[in-house]
């Protein structure tokens, strides 16, 4: 699941996206709430929900969560050029181990050789760990967002290593994002809509040419 801004008249709106392997669906929105995430997918979820690590999607009812690593690695990036104690250690020793996870997964989609894979995690959960000790406790002010992101990482572990028990669901949210790139030429080339209908409409045809 994925969203992006869409402006109807000069008002910002939200187009959101639910993409798997059978179909994509658009919808036009007022806001970017939990209310509307409700309202799109109900009050709980019975599935894997993958999403970027946006707020809004932390404690929604969803039997399981696949974080986008993707993301985080961009965060990490980030925090590598930020001036700080630590933070370029921090930084590049997480996206380390991202990089890492990416080339394991992309070996097992590749191959799907379970065995090896498992091997490959168990080593990994014993790094990722060590990694999480040696720096949790020593990110600095500066490295706020990335600070979250550490415990996070610590305190909400089944939500960003899901794949690591459940290869079939990928560690990114790469499926909605690539859905929403049509929405997205067409908002550039458009400026938006003229109407909340016209904008329902936009919704109903992207979701029947993504599909």
């Amino acid at each position: 699941m994925d969203e992006t801004p869409w402006s109807v008249k000069g008002v910002k709106e939200w187009l959101w996206v639910v993409a798997n392997s059978e179909f994509c669906l658009f919808t036009a929105a007022d806001t970017r709430s939990r209310a509307e995430l409700e309202t799109i997918l109900g009050a709980k979820y019975t599935g894997v929900l993958s999403s970027d690590d946006f707020s809004v999607y932390n404690g929604y009812a969803v039997t399981d969560q696949q974080k986008c690593l993707a993301h985080l690695r961009r965060h990490f990036k980030k925090l590598i050029q930020l001036p700080g104690l630590h933070n370029q250690a921090i930084g590049e020793a997480f996206v380390d181990l991202i990089d890492e996870a990416f080339r394991s997964y992309a070996q097992w989609f590749e191959t799907l050789d379970q065995n090896s894979y498992n091997d490959w995690v168990n080593q990994f959960k014993s790094k990722l760990q060590q990694t999480l000790n040696q720096w949790i406790d020593l990110a600095g002010a500066t490295a706020g967002r990335l600070l979250r992101s550490l415990r996070s990482l610590r305190d909400k572990a089944h939500q960003w290593w899901y794949f690591l028990e459940y290869p079939e669901i990928p560690p990114d949210n790469n499926q909605a994002e690539r859905s929403l790139r049509l929405a997205v030429t067409k908002r550039k080339v458009s400026g938006g809509s003229r109407s909340m209908k016209r904008f329902q409409h936009t919704a109903n045809l992207l979701t029947v040419v993504q599909t």
